[in-house]
């Protein structure tokens, strides 16, 4: 059963002064470059909170959080809600949205069956986390999640509330516009509560926060009184239905720094892949990978351009009993998995050291171009309906395998989790 509830969201008012000023990226896409730009921007930006620049940091977001709170930079509503936020976005030249719903999710161990990853996690991120957590009591961020909605229940109540005025309207640095609409009558909840009861959902953003607040959960539960009321038993998600039309994956292309194309290596391909040489140029190579979308295909730059296309007869040569063959032939599996570890021999890859990702194919090949790397691996994206698939079976993909696009904007919403708040 899923449980997902109204809280009392605590928001930017109009003393933060410009909208535009104030939000961020999620905070694992802030680097330092960004970092500093956001904190010019405005002395309440939002990066202040999840990635603040202080070496003391989680004091600093405590003291600042409570500081924010008492001069009405921030305040708490008084009714609860739950929220359907939207994207705008322009991508291929296309106008897209996508929506979703940002309510309180109750936090389930993947053991139970309701909630499932789809990547892996690691040790330090959920450690910087569940520090802030302890710290603040609040959640800075959503999780991400999707869901299957075939009925489209949860579609046409996004679109019935989408026709009022939203309560926030803000366009980011990547000319992506959020809006945000307030939903507080219990009707209308109750409506969206029926149609999610059943719900699976997968994280598609936010692995570290999601494990991070399971963690917190447990502590809580240890060393103070509650209820399955208390707040710290819930997460702030922003879930989306895998119907919606915007629901976009970039490709997240692979860049090596330390290896290269040498004769031996492509003979080793070619005993796997067809091999075929194209213009060197980003819209051709793009064609190419559209060209052989329903296959299994990857492009190799260096200055040069080949377009690889797995043969069928080694389709069974993947062969990795514990894995779905749904996992086994996924894209970013074979290039992993016989590319680099079997054919290119380059063992365990370590992230900026050995391997790059990139989002964009034109960037990708630029850094080849300018000796950042020697070699791109360029990629098709995964769809959003395989890694609802995929996640489901517990199965987690190769790292960097997914880039959701755009991400929730940081600053629209926050939700507190103290000991005494009740949802």
């Amino acid at each position: 059963m899923v449980d997902v509830r109204p809280f009392r969201a605590i928001r930017y008012t109009e003393k933060a002064g410009t909208p535009k000023n104030v939000i961020t990226q999620p905070y694992d896409k802030i680097n330092q470059d960004m970092q500093r730009e956001y904190y010019e921007k405005s002395p309440y930006n939002y990066c202040r909170l999840i990635l603040p620049i202080e070496e003391n940091r989680y004091q600093t977001v405590h003291q600042r959080v409570y500081e924010w709170l008492n001069e009405r930079i921030l305040a708490k509503d008084e009714e609860p809600a739950v929220f359907v936020c939207r994207q705008e976005f322009r991508l291929d030249g296309k106008n897209c949205t996508r929506t979703g719903l940002i309510a309180a999710l109750r936090l389930y161990a993947y053991s139970e069956g309701v909630v499932f990853p789809h990547e892996t996690t690691y040790a330090a991120p959920k450690a910087d986390r569940l520090n802030m957590l302890r710290n603040i009591q609040k959640n800075l961020e959503p999780v991400f999640l999707i869901y299957s909605d075939p009925e489209k229940t949860t579609l046409n109540f996004f679109a019935e509330i989408s026709k009022m005025p939203p309560i926030i309207k803000v366009e980011d640095e990547l000319r992506v516009t959020h809006k945000v609409w307030r939903v507080t009558d219990p009707k209308r909840i109750a409506v969206l509560q029926k149609a999610l009861d059943t719900k699976k959902l997968v994280i598609t953003d936010g692995h570290h926060r999601y494990e991070s607040a399971l963690a917190y959960r447990d502590e809580r539960r240890k060393q103070t009184e509650w209820t399955e009321d208390s707040a710290f038993n819930f997460h702030m998600s922003y879930i989306v239905p895998v119907q919606d039309e915007g629901l976009v994956i970039l490709p997240t292309h692979r860049l090596l720094r330390r290896f290269e194309l040498t004769i031996e290596t492509i003979e080793a391909l070619a005993s796997f892949f067809d091999i075929s040489e194209i213009t060197p140029k980003a819209d051709e190579i793009q064609r190419f990978l559209q060209q052989h979308r329903a296959e299994h295909v990857f492009c190799i730059y260096d200055g040069k351009a080949y377009g690889l296309v797995l043969k069928e007869e080694q389709k069974a040569e993947l062969s990795d009993p514990k894995a779905s063959s749904k996992v086994r032939l996924l894209d970013v599996v074979i290039l992993k998995e016989i590319v680099f570890k079997t054919m290119m021999k380059t063992g365990e890859l370590k992230i900026e050291e050995d391997i790059l990702y990139e989002r964009s194919l034109r960037t990708a090949m630029d850094k080849v171009n300018s000796g950042e790397a020697t070699l791109a691996f360029l990629v098709n994206a995964i769809s959003p309906e395989v890694v609802w698939e995929v996640a489901q079976k517990s199965e987690r993909l190769p790292e960097k395998s997914t880039d959701f696009y755009p991400k929730p904007a940081s600053g629209l919403l926050m939700m507190d989790i103290s000991a005494e708040e009740i949802l």
